[in-house]
């Protein structure tokens, strides 16, 4: 299997990087900062024996998400076989508008980025990779509404703006995988560019057959607890939620949340591909 990884240092992504390497796979990863690894021991083995590709670029740079797509099919050998999309930008404090996004569109025209320049070569349905995109709980209006009480002054006040950005990228996956759209989730006046839709390169409505969507409830950090021992046909400790919400989701380790792309939507795309899964203990 070969994977182009965009979003892949640190976090869920780098976590779900890690877990391909050790399976076999092979991965080209667009990074903004390619030494961001140098110190990395355990992703060294993996890039000197030639297995973790790094190559320089941005996911809000077209030219150079286009250049990744490129290096991805060279060493896939002219496949690629799945994309993995973990971007989410990095809240900080602003005197005028409080906690705010240094591009409150990262995700959303990264992605725009992604399906725009996929090759030729991967565009009919029997060669497209299968997609796995990472949203969130709570960017839709109705997962907004599950969202637990308790966690609700925190959703509020923490998250508008992430969420804007990912409902964002919601819009763009609902308009070219097919998927459903609500009318009461409107997107932020200038997070998608007007007439988004007809961006040159961008599948039309329907035309991306393979996708998955990952909504985690709150992240938090630690271990994997999928990892730890279990009896024979003990199901792992968190809750994969088809399509629906719960209102009962409260947390999900980024581990976890790796896990799951890779030992469930991945392992077992036909029972996933189409749907939007929230994940939670």
């Amino acid at each position: 299997m070969h994977v182009y990884l965009l979003g892949g240092s640190k976090n869920i992504g780098y976590f779900a990087g890690l877990r391909l390497l050790k399976q076999g796979a092979t991965i080209t990863y667009l990074l903004r900062s390619p030494n961001t690894f140098d110190n990395d021991e355990e992703m060294q083995r993996y890039i000197k024996q030639g297995k973790a590709q790094l190559v320089r670029g941005d996911g809000l740079n077209l030219e150079d998400v286009r250049n990744g797509w490129q290096k991805a099919l060279e060493a896939g050998n002219g496949k690629v076989d799945a994309v993995l999309f973990t971007i989410g930008g990095t809240l900080a404090f602003t005197m005028k508008g409080g906690l705010a996004l240094n591009h409150p569109n990262l995700c959303t025209q990264s992605l725009l980025n992604v399906l725009s320049s996929i090759p030729s070569s991967l565009r009919a349905p029997d060669s497209q990779p299968h997609f796995v995109v990472v949203t969130s709980m709570g960017c839709t209006a109705a997962s907004h509404k599950a969202v637990p009480l308790s966690l609700k002054p925190l959703y509020n006040i923490l998250l508008p703006a992430p969420h804007a950005d990912k409902l964002g990228a919601e819009r763009v996956l609902a308009y070219v995988a097919g998927l459903s759209w609500q009318a009461e989730d409107k997107v932020k006046a200038g997070i998608l560019p007007e007439g988004w839709e007809s961006t040159p390169g961008l599948p039309g409505p329907g035309e991306l057959k393979h996708v998955v969507v990952i909504w985690p409830s709150l992240l938090k950090d630690g271990v994997c607890k999928a990892d730890e021992e279990r009896k024979p046909g003990e199901q792992a400790p968190y809750r994969a939620l088809k399509d629906r919400h719960v209102g009962d989701a409260y947390r999900i380790s980024r581990k976890d949340t790796a896990h799951f792309i890779v030992h469930e939507a991945l392992a077992n795309w036909d029972n996933w591909e189409g749907s939007r899964v929230t994940l939670t203990y």
